[in-house]
């Protein structure tokens, strides 16, 4: 079955323009991180906002984790990131 990218587009564009947003300045670090050489397209790698905040992506903020680690914590406003 071929996928409808044009469907898929129009889903994509209901979300609301912070969360468009958000995922855009995610693909910059990602991006920004590809270029120095810390990660690599298909490592298995996640690129990690250390203080959560997606559309900061000061170096110093940025860290390459595995993606078990980025992703195995609670994100809501009890579980902060440690």
């Amino acid at each position: 079955m071929n996928r409808n990218y044009k469907r898929e587009r129009a889903l994509q564009l209901k979300s609301p323009k912070s969360n468009l947003s958000a995922n855009a300045s995610r693909k910059a670090a990602r991006r920004l991180l590809e270029k120095t050489g810390a990660v690599k397209k298909g490592d298995g790698k996640d690129v990690d906002h250390k203080n959560g905040n997606p559309r900061d992506n000061s170096k110093k903020n940025l860290r390459v984790t595995t993606k078990k680690a980025n992703r195995s914590f609670p994100r809501n406003s009890k579980a902060g990131k440690k």
